[in-house]
């Protein structure tokens, strides 16, 4: 038991009042170095901690705790780590999955929300929260004629707050761009980066796929609308630097398959990639184990491995340690270095979420594209 708990039930049972007290005072779960222990108040016939951590099983049972209506269950969790989870409740022949109801922080996605765990160490990154001297960035909505899909594309642009027409950008084009800016904080991240002068001022290209899980999977006709037809129109639109080391195509998941796809398809044009918890699924033998849907992924990847190119100049790639994707992102980094291709790989304490594809953000960004503070201070 927990040493909180313990101290709590050293005289037996805790009374309502005293029980009543204790939870209201305590910060859940409870996190004692690298023990963490979850805590459920309710009836209840059984109770599961449901996290997504690769390498430990998917549920965890609760053990009720004598006398009360409490439920506690304790995992190890590294110095440093964050993970999402939420409880299985069976009660009265009924399961229901909830979020912790004794914990407020919460992270949201697009299928919903979990309950987030901040292990010992770990702090949000104060750069991804607003900051009131940073000017903001406007975002604007174009619509780029599509021969490949077509149709029309709706394109959000994030237009950087001291953005002058005689100058020249570099450009970002991001993948599920809606979601980052909805989940990872991303308009935050380049109002607050741009304004310390840890990266220059960007142009930033907002696509979101109605079919990602086919468009981003190795598919010729998305990558031809990124090279051939949104490049040239925010190219017309634009005052872009027109050089690849100024132009980067960055996803996560799937988005990181589009964008190593589409700078594989046609080399030379992008000189730097972004790629977070890319789903980089290949088979060196028999078939691979993640279902249909990768069927594409996989051949793209098999192919790709046999004759990697040179899709850029630099990559930044980032991978949670908790996602089973960790395998096939640490296999790549070799792969793209033996052609020559400036890689920098960072590992994170985490899983497969926007929150930490939004904590690695300032790595990435200010690795390939320096602002003025790195390039006075490297």
């Amino acid at each position: 038991m927990n040493r909180t708990l313990r101290k709590l039930f050293r005289k037996g049972a805790p009374n309502p009042v005293h029980l009543n007290a204790f939870i209201e005072k305590t910060d859940f779960p409870l996190v004692d170095g690298s023990d963490v222990t979850f805590v459920y108040r309710g009836h209840a016939d059984a109770v599961f901690l449901r996290c997504w951590i690769a390498g430990l099983d998917t549920a965890q049972p609760f053990q009720s705790l004598s006398g009360t209506d409490l439920w506690a269950t304790t995992i190890e969790l590294p110095k440093g780590s964050r993970i999402e989870y939420k409880f299985e409740v069976i009660a009265n022949g009924e399961r229901k999955l909830i979020l912790d109801p004794l914990n407020d922080v919460v992270a949201h996605d697009p299928f919903g929300a979990n309950s987030v765990c901040q292990g010992y160490g770990y702090e949000r990154p104060v750069w991804t929260l607003p900051i009131d001297e940073a000017r903001k960035g406007s975002i604007e909505t174009v619509r780029v004629d599509s021969s490949a899909f077509k149709e029309a594309r709706e394109v959000q642009v994030y237009v950087p707050a001291r953005f002058r027409k005689n100058r020249r950008y570099a450009l970002l084009i991001v993948h599920d761009g809606a979601d980052y800016l909805n989940f990872a904080a991303l308009q935050t991240v380049l109002d607050n980066l741009i304004h310390a002068l840890e990266i220059p001022q960007l142009i930033v290209a907002l696509t979101q796929s109605p079919d990602r899980l086919r468009e981003y999977a190795g598919d010729q006709r998305h990558a031809k609308f990124l090279a051939e037809e949104l490049l040239p129109f925010l190219s017309q639109k634009y005052p872009l630097i027109d050089e690849p080391r100024a132009r980067c195509i960055m996803g996560a998941s799937f988005g990181g398959v589009a964008s190593l796809h589409a700078a594989w398809s046609f080399p030379g044009l992008f000189g730097n990639l972004l790629l977070q918890s890319g789903s980089f699924a290949f088979s060196d033998i028999g078939r691979h184990q993640r279902g249909p849907v990768f069927d594409p992924v996989v051949r793209f990847m098999n192919d790709f491995r046999e004759q990697p190119g040179s899709p850029a100049e630099r990559i930044y790639i980032s991978c949670g340690i908790y996602e089973s994707l960790i395998y096939e992102n640490r296999s790549l980094v070799p792969q793209l270095q033996a052609q020559q291709i400036d890689i920098r790989f960072e590992e994170a304490r985490d899983a497969h979420n926007w929150e930490n594809w939004r904590d690695r953000l300032r790595n990435g960004l200010s690795w390939l594209y320096p602002g003025p503070l790195w390039l006075v201070y490297e």
